[in-house]
């Protein structure tokens, strides 16, 4: 390694970030890479920010989507929603290669900036990789990989950047947003549905799109730097590093429709067979019930004890927590004539929510429609086990 790059060598080792005087051959690029479906959170793309002196031979990327496994509490913080993000400093070349070996598009806006602008920035990042600045507390809408670009672009040069939003299209919410990036991803689409609520089902404007980072090269594209006299464009060029070669996407049968739709032929296969032989299993009210039950829990502890978007989450209104304890007493005789009563109420409830199923504010989706309608058949066959008995 070239003994130009001693201090950075000293900050990557050491995490003691250096000064660096940039050349007139310094450029400041956006690098936006596509989704990757190898696992669920790389489905959305990532960006990053390149730092580039061949004069320095200085080739660095900024990534704002790193987190460590070793903080405290990192699994407690994480179910919270209190995860601390922070940004590291990569070589560029090593970085985008192995982004090219998952086969994911990259693209490179390199910024309109002049040296001296170009210097702020790279003195920005610089001082902000070091350990006591690096972290940041992550939020997967407002504050990630790709917000931070361009808050920090609006930081560096306040009421000079004009970032462009005309991709806003009308009554899209940032869930739509989210579901556009999930068609290889059918069970993360599913638990992203399951645990957010409604705060994230208003019309997003131009700003919350930006949390994608196909959307931050968007507004980058066609956003503008107000000079003295004029305003040119922030984007100076932009260029192709790498395009996906064939598509290595697969779908999968192991949908949840497809799961759910099965359960409720394998449900209604054991209710048949029950009304035929007069008695009811109960590992199948115990299971079904229980799961459902438990899955109620989790939703109100995203709800009230967490910092998730997971408000005002109207899957509350399948996923019911009392059916987790009712479960275990369905048999005792002493509750029989509360079984009864609470059994039909619960198939009632289900017949008149799946009635405003598509209705509602928060959509719930069209996996858990067959859930549902298992849940109504066993309620229904419960509540009809009590009365003949």
């Amino acid at each position: 390694m070239k003994s130009i790059l001693a201090p950075l060598l000293i900050f990557l080792c050491f995490g003691l970030a250096a000064q660096v005087t940039l050349s007139d051959r310094a450029e400041i690029a956006i690098i936006t890479m596509g989704p990757y479906q190898g696992e669920v959170w790389s489905a959305f793309g990532h960006s990053g920010i390149r730092v580039y002196d061949p004069e320095s031979n200085l080739d660095l990327l900024f990534d704002y989507g790193v987190f460590d496994f070793n903080q405290g509490n990192f699994f407690l913080n994480f179910a919270k929603g209190l995860l601390n993000y922070k940004v590291a400093a990569r070589y560029y070349e090593p970085f985008i290669s192995h982004q090219k070996s998952l086969n994911r598009s990259i693209k490179a806006q390199y910024l309109n900036l002049t040296l001296e602008e170009k210097q702020v920035f790279a003195d920005y990042l610089l001082n902000n990789i070091k350990p006591e600045n690096a972290d940041y507390l992550y939020n997967y809408v407002y504050d990630n990989c790709a917000t931070k670009l361009r808050d920090i672009t609006e930081e560096l040069y306040p009421s000079r950047v004009v970032f462009d939003t005309s991709y806003v299209e009308k009554d899209k919410t940032v869930r739509d947003l989210m579901d556009d990036y999930l068609d290889y991803q059918p069970w993360g689409k599913f638990g992203i549905n399951l645990g957010l609520g409604q705060q994230i089902d208003q019309e997003a404007p131009g700003y919350d799109y930006m949390f994608l980072p196909d959307y931050i090269f968007n507004a980058f594209a066609n956003a503008k730097m107000k000079t003295d006299s004029t305003e040119v464009p922030l984007v100076s060029r932009t260029e192709v590093v790498f395009t996906p070669v064939g598509d290595s996407n697969e779908n999968t049968i192991l949908t949840p429709l497809n799961v759910f739709i099965l359960l409720f032929f394998v449900v209604g296969f054991i209710t048949n067979k029950n009304f035929k032989t007069g008695k009811r299993s109960n590992w199948i009210d115990v299971v079904l019930f229980s799961f459902v039950g438990f899955i109620g829990l989790w939703v109100v502890f995203l709800w009230f004890g967490t910092e998730h978007l997971s408000k005002g989450n109207l899957n509350i209104l399948w996923a019911i927590p009392f059916h987790l304890p009712i479960a275990f007493f369905i048999n005792r005789a002493k509750f029989r004539k509360f079984m009864k009563i609470y059994f039909k109420a619960t198939a009632s409830w289900y017949c008149v929510l799946l009635i405003i199923w598509a209705f509602l504010p928060q959509p719930l989706g069209m996996p858990l429609v067959p859930l549902v309608l298992a849940m109504v058949l066993r309620a229904f066959y419960i509540g009809y086990d009590f009365r003949k008995k």
